[in-house]
C-alpha cells in the first residue's frame, strides 16, 4: 500500500452557551495555547449536541495486529459502534497532532506500518516527545484515556487493559493504564487485563487505586481476555447498559474523577478455543522470561501478543478480532444508555439541552405532525423526496485475489455499514455544502423519507440527526422493513452480487407529500427515481401549481422513467414553450432509456404537440450539428488522452438523445463518468433576453456549442466539462460520487437559482460539483464528510 497523504486538520471549535461546564470547555481553552489537538467534525457536533461518543484507541492497529486485519478491525470497530447509534472517535497521533476521530485516510495511514515503521506506540510518558518530534502515534489505553477525557468523551472502548506484569512485585513493570484510570472519568470497556500478565495481582492493585472494576455479565467472573473466566472475581456486577451508564453517571455527579473498569467476556463461541490459548500464553511469556523480552517494558506486549499469533497459527487473531468488536458494541450501547440519562437529567432540571439519539429514534415513531413542536419547524429551502437506506457491505480479503473460492461458502473478509440511499446522500451532501458557506444553511434542508420502525430505522434517525441534519421529515411506519442494500463485492472491490430491498419507499403517502410541499413551500424540490410514479406525479403537480422549481435524479435504469407519467400529466397544464421538470441529472446509460421511453414508450411523449412546438422553437439546424461534429474531435479528458474523444457524444446518440428531451427537461446534466459531464439546456423568455449565453458564440475549443432558436425563442447551450482526474489507488468508493454531484448542485441553485443563466457562474458550479464527487470517492462513506469544508481554504489537495 502506497504512503496516503495525510491531511492536516485545523481543529473546529464551538460554543453552546445553553451548555454547563465541561471538558469541552477545556479543549475550548487549549485554543489560545495552540495545542495540537485536532477534534473531527462529527465528533466535535457530537460533543456540542451531548450525543453518544466512543473512543477507540489505536495501538491494537499499529502494534497489535498484523496487516491487512489492522485496518479491517478498526473500520468494523467504527462501524459496529454506529450501530448502536453512537459515534466512534478513533484516536491518535499524525505528523505531532492529536486527532480525536481519524479520516478513513489518517486511519489507512497509521494501518499501513509497512510504509511507516517508525510509527510509535504512545503512552503518557510519550505523548509530549512523540508530538515535539512530530511523529506519528498508535495511543495506548493510557494515553487514549488522557484524550478521551480531554475532550469528555465518557466511554472508551478497547481490547484488553494492561496491568501488573508477571513478577511486577519485584520488577515493579505496572501498566500506566491503572494509573490513568484513577485521573480519567471515562469508562473503559475491555475484555478483561490481558492474559499475559498477572490478573489476581492487577485486581488488587486496582482496588489500592479506588477504581471500581466491574463484570459486564451473568456472573461476576473477571474476564481474561481469550477467556470468559480468569478464576478471579469482580467486586460488582452488571448485565444491561443502563445500570453501566447509571454508575457513570453517579460518579460524574459526586465529581469524582476516576474512571470505571467493566470487564466484557469474550463470545461464549470463542470459551473452548481460549482455554487452548491460553496454554500457549504460559509458553509464551516462559519464552519471554527466558529471553529478556519480559524487561524490555512496552516492547514485550506486541511481542508476546505475536508470539502467541505464531504458537496458535492465528487462531489467536480471530478470537482478538471477536473481543475488540464485542467491546465496541457494548461500549456503543453504554455510551447511548449514558448520554440519554445525562440529557433526560438536563431536561428534568429546566436546562436547555439536545435530545439524545434514543430519545430521537423512539420520537421518530411517530407521524412527523406528531413530533415535539413540529409545527413550529421553520421552512425549509431545499426538500429532498427519495429513500434513505443502510447500506451493508461485504468485501473479501484481497488476500484471495487469485484464489478459487467455492460457493456456499464463506470467506474471510470485511463487513461494513453505511448510511446511503439516493435521497438520502442527495440531502446530506446539500447539507454538508451548505454548512460549509453558513452553519445556518445547514438547516434549509429536510429530507422527506419513510423508515421503518425497526434497528435500521432507529439507526436512520440517530446518524441522520448526529449530522446535525433535520430529521422532521422522516416517516416512521410501523410493520415496514427499512431499506436495506446489501452488497457483495469481490476481493478487488467488484460488485459480485447484492440484494436490494427499498420497497418502504413506495410507501410514501402522496398527501403526506404534498403536505410536506405546501408546508415548507421551498425553492426547489428533489425527486429521487426510487418513489413510485403516482407519488412523483402527486410532488409534480403540487410544485407546478405552486411554481416550485424540480430536480429529478433517475437513481438507475429501470427507474429512471418513473418521472414521465407525471410528465405526460402535466403537458397540458404547462405553457407551450417550457419544460415540465426543471432539471435532471441521469447517467449516458439512463439517458439512454428515458429517451427510448419518450419516443417508443405507451405515453409517445414524442408524438405529444407540445414536444413539436419546443423543439421547432429551437431551431437545431446544420451549422449545430457540424459544430458538434467538431466538439467531437476533442480528447475526453485534457490531461489523459487513453479516454479517448468526445465523439462518443455523437456515436452513441448523447448528444441527440439530449437535445430530444429538452422539451421535457430544461436543464439536462449527464454524467459521463471518467469523461467528464455534458450539460445540455434551454434559457427561454424574458430570462433569455438578460442572460449572457445570448451574446456568447459557439467555442469549440471551450467545449461549448451555442444555437440560437426562433425570434424571442431563447438559445440552446451545449457545453462539456472534463472530469478531474483521480488515481485509482486514491479511490476507495464509487456508490456516492454522482450522489455528491448532484447534492452539491442543490445547494448552490437553492439561492442561486439563475446559475445556469451565466456561463462563468455555471463553470464554477460544475467544478464545484466535480470537486466534491472526488472527496467522496476517496472516502468510505456514500457522502464524504469533506463536503462540509468544500468551501474552506483547509480544503486538502484533490490530486
Amino acid at each position: 500500500m502506497k504512503r496516503i497523504p495525510v491531511r492536516r486538520t485545523q481543529p473546529r471549535w464551538r460554543t453552546s452557551p445553553a451548555r454547563p461546564f465541561t471538558s469541552l470547555q477545556t479543549l475550548e481553552a487549549l485554543r489560545s495555547t495552540g495545542a495540537p489537538v485536532d477534534v473531527h467534525p462529527e465528533v466535535q457536533d457530537a460533543l456540542a449536541g451531548k450525543k453518544p461518543v466512543v473512543a477507540l484507541e489505536t495501538t491494537i492497529i499499529t502494534h497489535g495486529m498484523p496487516q491487512p486485519v489492522n485496518l479491517q478491525t478498526a473500520r468494523s470497530v467504527e462501524s459496529i459502534v454506529r450501530t448502536t447509534g453512537a459515534i466512534p472517535a478513533t484516536i491518535g497521533i499524525i505528523e505531532g497532532r492529536v486527532k480525536i476521530g481519524l479520516e478513513p485516510s489518517e486511519l489507512e495511514h497509521l494501518a499501513d506500518v509497512k510504509s511507516n515503521p517508525s510509527v510509535v506506540k504512545v503512552s503518557r510518558r510519550d505523548i509530549g516527545p512523540a508530538i515535539a518530534t512530530k511523529r506519528d502515534g498508535g495511543t495506548t489505553c493510557s494515553a487514549t484515556l488522557i484524550f478521551a477525557a480531554l475532550a469528555g468523551i465518557k466511554v472508551f472502548a478497547t481490547g484488553g487493559l494492561g496491568g501488573v506484569h508477571r513478577g511486577g512485585e519485584s520488577s515493579m513493570d505496572v501498566s500506566a493504564d491503572l494509573h490513568e484510570l484513577t485521573r480519567c472519568p471515562v469508562g473503559l470497556v475491555s475484555a478483561g487485563v490481558k492474559s499475559i500478565l498477572d490478573i489476581g495481582r492487577t485486581l488488587e492493585y486496582l482496588e489500592t487505586l479506588g477504581v471500581p472494576v466491574v463484570s459486564y455479565a451473568k456472573t461476576d467472573d473477571f474476564p481474561a481476555f481469550y477467556s470468559r473466566r480468569s478464576g478471579f472475581k469482580s467486586p460488582w456486577r452488571v448485565d444491561d447498559p443502563t445500570t453501566a451508564a447509571r454508575v457513570l453517571y453517579t460518579q460524574d455527579q459526586l465529581g469524582m474523577k476516576t474512571g470505571v473498569l467493566f470487564g466484557v467476556p469474550i463470545p461464549e463461541q470463542y470459551q473452548a478455543i481460549g482455554e487452548k490459548l491460553q496454554e500457549s500464553v504460559e509458553q509464551a511469556v516462559r519464552e519471554s522470561e527466558g529471553n529478556g523480552v519480559s524487561k524490555l517494558g512496552k516492547e514485550a506486549t506486541p511481542w508476546l501478543l505475536k508470539r502467541v499469533g505464531e504458537l496458535t497459527a492465528g487462531k489467536s487473531l480471530t478470537s482478538n478480532v471477536a473481543l475488540i468488536e464485542n467491546t465496541a458494541l457494548v461500549g456503543g450501547q453504554i455510551a447511548v444508555a449514558y448520554a440519554e440519562l445525562a440529557n433526560q437529567k438536563l431536561h428534568d432540571s429546566g436546562k436547555a439541552y439536545a435530545v439524545p439519539a434514543p430519545q430521537a429514534a423512539a420520537l421518530a415513531a411517530a407521524k412527523p405532525t406528531d413530533l415535539p413542536n413540529s409545527s413550529q419547524a421553520p421552512e425549509a429551502a431545499l426538500v429532498v423526496f427519495g429513500c434513505a437506506a443502510v447500506d451493508i457491505t461485504a468485501q473479501a480479503d484481497p488476500s484471495l485475489a487469485n484464489t478459487s473460492v467455492a460457493v456456499h461458502s464463506t470467506v474471510p473478509g470485511s463487513v461494513s455499514l453505511t448510511l446511503g440511499g439516493v435521497g438520502r446522500n442527495l440531502a446530506e451532501a446539500a447539507h454538508r455544502v451548505l454548512e460549509s458557506q453558513s452553519p445556518d444553511g445547514a438547516k434549509d434542508v429536510v429530507l422527506v423519507s419513510a423508515v421503518g420502525n425497526d434497528a435500521f430505522g432507529r439507526l436512520l434517525v440517530n446518524e441522520t440527526e448526529g449530522m446535525g441534519m433535520r430529521t422532521d421529515g422522516l416517516i416512521t411506519l410501523d410493520g415496514a422493513r427499512s431499506a436495506i442494500c446489501n452488497m457483495v463485492l469481490d476481493s478487488t472491490g467488484g460488485l459480485t452480487t447484492g440484494v436490494a430491498d427499498t420497497d418502504i419507499t413506495l410507501s410514501l403517502d402522496r398527501e403526506a407529500t404534498r403536505e410536506a410541499v405546501r408546508k415548507h413551500r421551498p425553492r426547489i424540490v428533489a425527486i429521487d427515481g426510487n418513489l413510485s410514479p403516482e407519488t412523483v406525479t402527486t410532488l409534480v403537480d403540487t410544485c407546478r401549481q405552486d411554481g416550485i422549481a424540480t430536480f429529478y435524479e433517475p437513481t438507475s435504469v429501470p427507474k429512471s422513467t418513473n418521472i414521465f407519467p407525471a410528465i405526460a400529466a402535466s403537458l397540458g397544464r404547462v405553457d407551450s414553450t417550457s419544460s415540465v421538470i426543471s432539471y435532471a441529472a441521469p447517467n449516458s446509460l439512463e439517458l439512454a432509456r428515458m429517451y427510448e421511453e419518450a419516443v417508443a414508450g405507451k405515453l409517445e411523449l414524442t408524438a405529444q404537440s407540445h414536444w413539436w412546438k419546443v423543439v421547432d422553437d429551437m431551431a437545431i439546424g446544420s451549422e449545430f450539428r457540424m459544430d458538434l461534429q467538431h466538439l467531437a474531435r476533442l480528447d475526453a479528458c485534457i490531461h489523459d488522452r487513453a479516454k479517448g474523444t468526445l465523439s462518443f457524444l455523437v456515436d452513441k446518440g448523447i448528444a441527440q438523445m439530449a437535445i430530444h428531451l429538452l422539451p421535457f427537461f430544461q436543464h439536462l446534466i449527464i454524467k459521463c463518468g471518467d469523461r467528464g459531464v455534458l450539460t445540455v439546456f434551454r434559457i427561454t423568455g424574458e430570462q433569455a433576453q438578460s442572460s449572457p449565453w445570448m451574446q456568447e458564440r459557439t467555442n469549440v475549443h471551450k467545449r461549448c456549442v451555442i444555437s440560437k432558436g426562433r425570434e424571442g425563442s431563447g438559445v440552446t447551450v451545449m457545453k462539456h466539462y472534463p472530469a478531474l482526474i483521480v488515481p485509482s489507488e486514491k479511490i476507495i468508493n464509487v456508490t456516492g460520487a454522482g450522489d455528491s454531484f448532484v447534492g452539491t448542485m442543490l445547494a448552490t441553485l437553492v439561492h442561486k437559482p439563475s446559475v445556469f443563466h451565466h456561463p462563468d457562474s455555471l463553470d464554477e458550479l460544475v467544478a464545484q460539483a466535480q470537486k466534491a464527487a472526488v472527496l467522496t470517492l476517496q472516502s468510505q462513506h456514500a457522502v464524504s464528510h469533506l463536503l462540509s469544508k468544500l468551501y474552506s481554504t483547509h480544503l486538502p489537495a484533490l490530486m
